[in-house]
């Protein structure tokens, strides 16, 4: 199963009073690398239909690097489930990367008008 790889940095903007990255914006950012992985698998237009619980474990601060892990865990006739992980390396020297979130998103591939289509089995990405 191939993993997709997406970094971010967290600025000001997206972070609350506590300094901390929004909940929503964790939640984008890992739909965004569940989408990825999800059509990397189908090479069809995707779209997301429906996410577990994502469970926050540890608060994600300001100016820390993010890396998002996404992988098709599991495939349907037409949907994919990606299990997402959200890590944190912070960028103080000595400190060690940490889970900070991890969520399951199900996308469908679709047609261009909008239509279910089949999607490969796993271990059949090209």
């Amino acid at each position: 199963m191939k993993e997709t790889r997406m970094v971010h940095i967290v600025f000001p903007g997206e972070t609350n009073h506590y300094g901390t990255l929004f909940g929503g914006t964790a939640l984008a950012w890992m739909d965004q690398a569940a989408f990825v992985a999800a059509t990397r698998h189908a090479r069809h237009k995707v779209v997301t239909v429906h996410s577990d619980a994502v469970d926050f474990k540890r608060p994600v601060p300001l100016g820390s690097i993010v890396e998002l892990k996404a992988q098709v865990v599991e495939v349907g006739r037409t949907s994919m489930r990606v299990e997402v992980e959200m890590w944190v390396e912070p960028i103080e020297a000595g400190k060690e990367a940490y889970l900070a979130a991890r969520g399951g998103f199900v996308l469908v591939a679709v047609d261009e008008r909008g239509r279910p289509v089949p999607v490969p089995p796993l271990g059949g990405e090209g």
